[in-house]
């Protein structure tokens, strides 16, 4: 069974957040072993410098790379990354397991993103979309995605 987890700057407060994130996490369990790492992020003053936003950045890389999973295939969420449809997405994850690797990992940064270090060291710069959203809703679409990719490859009837 392929292991994946995501890393993520920040923790769900919400309790309806916290409850989407225990259904895909839920739905997963059938088709892989999940393990979200949530990473405290670096706090910065209200009206951060770009040199406090780097030293930020640089400290959570730090924090990261002592928790990315071992031989992993990693994808940093960044807005500059390739983007893929749910079907390219399936495909990738199934392609990653045939070449043996078991480990991927999902990156989230926190506000200001991820370290230049921490994309440089993934296999893929992945985005979502151009636009922006909230991390708490990017992690919940990414987890829903992961689960469609699955179901893609399963021949489930979720994805229409």
């Amino acid at each position: 069974m392929m292991n994946v987890q995501l890393i993520v700057l920040g923790k769900l407060k919400e309790k309806y957040m916290k409850d989407f994130s225990a259904e895909y996490e839920k739905r997963l369990s059938a088709f892989c072993k999940l393990t979200v790492t949530e990473i405290e992020p670096v706090r910065l003053s209200d009206s951060p410098s770009e040199k406090e936003i780097e030293n930020a950045l640089k400290k959570e890389a730090d924090l990261i790379k002592g928790k990315i999973l071992q031989n992993a295939f990693v994808f940093s969420m960044c807005i500059e990354g390739k983007e893929l449809s749910s079907e390219e997405l399936s495909r990738k994850i199934e392609n990653i397991g045939v070449s043996g690797q078991n480990n991927i990992v999902f990156i989230i940064g926190s506000s200001f993103g991820l370290s230049e270090e921490i994309k440089a060291k993934s296999d893929i710069r992945l985005s979502m979309s151009p636009m922006t959203f909230p991390h708490k809703l990017a992690r919940i679409m990414l987890l829903e995605q992961i689960y469609r990719a699955f179901s893609i490859s399963h021949g489930s009837k979720y994805h229409k």
